[in-house]
């Protein structure tokens, strides 16, 4: 027997379904879908897109062209994917607004002998939930704050405290981004809002109110990705500030592995640069990009932290953060695995 199941009640066993299934088609899919989602289309981009223009036009014949379309391609996926599962498999199967697309795979799985559930209200019952979510649960909890100029390493810091069984909450990681104008990754482009806010949300869920969160000092945007507003005020009412102090040669290496992609490509790099020109006027900007053009990449990392990053870090901080200035640093001398491990275990026992 198959069963329908509500948004609710399906988040709350999410882990527990063998498979969670996307009828969607694949453009739908990217945009954003549920943590742990498989994408099995009913109806890819092309078939979505002539079944909608021809509703239009035409609705019974519409329908009659989606019946078709998704017959062959539920049939298509029964083949393929199901063979070998056992009978005790529970998938969670949903589309759009849990309507037809999800309906007949469903229903198939159930005709076989699978214990499959249908999501109610489908996606958009998912993507209203992860809304509501996210902003009620930052409040929840008890945020320690990594604060420290560029460079100080401490995105490694909250990978170190990871390692050692902290809780963090990485938000650069969630949203593939560095978070300053040179922050893009080279090999991972930023997820969707829709994304980034499912990815959140899956690890808010995870988190355990009863233990410190380790995060990341942010602004309010990294990349283009906007952090909710809740956690945003969350972090700056309740965060415990813990400021990280590293000497700036040590800053300086940091930046140079962090960075190393631009030196095969330093005219993207000197790109990027002219964003800065209207903050911090055009001869400064060129000659930042006169060091990177000449290969001078210690001496560009330097200006730009004591010239840009640096005035600009500290003035944000003090505005969202003035306890800090009665926090007493951590410093390190230098960002070495096994400093930062040290330091790690040290914040831990202290929390």
């Amino acid at each position: 027997m198959s069963y329908t199941i509500g948004v609710n009640d399906a988040l709350a066993e999410l882990d527990q379904f063998d498979a969670i299934l996307d009828v969607r088609s694949p453009g739908e899919f990217a945009d954003d879908h549920l943590p742990g989602a498989e994408n099995w289309p009913v109806l890819d981009d092309d078939e979505r897109r002539v079944v909608g223009t021809l509703y239009k036009q035409d609705p019974l014949e519409a329908r009659r062209l989606g019946a078709t379309l998704v017959a062959r391609n539920v049939a298509r996926l029964l083949d393929e994917r199901t063979g070998g599962r056992p009978k005790t498999w529970r998938p969670l199967v949903y589309c759009w607004r849990g309507g037809q697309r999800s309906l007949s795979l469903h229903w198939f799985l159930g005709q076989i002998g699978f214990r499959s559930r249908q999501l109610v209200g489908g996606y958009k019952a998912y993507r209203a939930q992860v809304r509501a979510d996210l902003q009620a649960w930052p409040e929840r909890f008890d945020y320690r704050v990594l604060c420290g100029l560029t460079g100080c390493g401490k995105t490694r810091l909250l990978q170190a405290l990871s390692a050692e069984g902290a809780q963090v909450l990485d938000l650069e990681g969630l949203a593939a981004h560095r978070g300053s104008v040179l922050g893009a990754l080279p090999d991972r482009p930023q997820p969707t809002q829709k994304g980034f806010d499912s990815a959140l949300w899956d690890h808010l869920r995870r988190l355990d109110p009863a233990r410190p969160v380790f995060v990341e000092s942010e602004s309010r945007k990294i990349g283009r990705i906007a952090l909710p507003a809740e956690l945003l005020t969350a972090l700056h009412r309740q965060g415990r500030p813990l400021w990280l102090d590293l000497p700036e040669d040590a800053r300086v290496e940091l930046l140079l592995q962090d960075y190393a992609h631009f030196a095969a490509d330093p005219e993207a790099f000197c790109a990027m640069l002219d964003g800065l020109v209207e903050l911090r006027g055009r001869a400064r900007v060129h000659a930042w990009q006169a060091q990177a053009r000449a290969g001078d990449w210690a001496g560009v990392f330097a200006a730009l932290m004591r010239e840009h990053y640096d005035p600009g870090y500290a003035s944000s901080l003090r505005r969202h953060f003035p306890a800090v200035a009665d926090t007493p640093p951590l410093a390190l001398p230098d960002a070495r695995p096994d400093t930062l491990r040290s330091a790690a275990r040290g914040l831990i026992a202290a929390a």
